[in-house]
């Protein structure tokens, strides 16, 4: 049975183990939704994983843990927009609207869970933690590949159709292959 946490102090340790030593995706440890360019590049590794632990250390919940027994085995990064800077510097993210939404932008699934609907799982756990956190609105930024298809470490915002399956709908699309989805609470 997959469980999912808030990821707090407590739980770092399963944040760190699930990530390994290169934090996630070549020393990211999600961290480059909330930086500039140049400042993630500067950080890239170890100060990026130390970043998120100081984040995390304050309270703040960055996102999602999932469970597979005591193993973690997924990560969802979800919190209010303006934590993500990156976003509001994006042509193609910029805001839809003036309403204040939470977003949804990272995935980190292991590799023996992949292709299993945990992506899916991982989004109905976020907008069910950012509902108890107050939000009306949660919104994502998926891929959706134009083969149909894409390399793993590509489609780390997620694919367009683990949104639809958690019952996100398209709201605007500036760009071909990049949606902008909302849930309703």
């Amino acid at each position: 049975m997959t469980t999912f946490h808030p990821l707090t102090p407590q739980r770092w340790p399963d944040f760190e183990k699930l990530f390994g030593p290169r934090g996630a995706c070549g020393g990211c440890w999600c961290m480059y939704w909330r930086l500039t360019r140049a400042q993630y590049e500067e950080q890239h590794g170890e100060l990026n994983r130390r970043n998120i632990k100081a984040l995390v250390d304050t309270g703040n919940i960055p996102g999602i843990l999932a469970y597979v027994g005591e193993e973690p085995v997924g990560w969802c990064s979800v919190a209010p927009r303006q934590e993500f800077s990156t976003l509001g510097r994006s042509r193609i993210l910029k805001p839809v609207d003036e309403q204040p939404v939470w977003s949804v932008v990272c995935f980190f699934v292991a590799r023996s869970q992949r292709r299993k609907g945990l992506t899916v799982e991982l989004l109905k756990a976020a907008v069910n933690f950012a509902r108890t956190s107050g939000a009306r609105i949660v919104e994502g930024y998926p891929v959706e590949p134009k083969a149909g298809k894409a390399p793993d470490v590509f489609v780390y915002t997620g694919l367009l159709s683990a949104f639809t399956q958690a019952g996100f709908t398209e709201v605007l699309r500036r760009s071909e292959t990049r949606p902008i989805m909302r849930y309703y609470l």
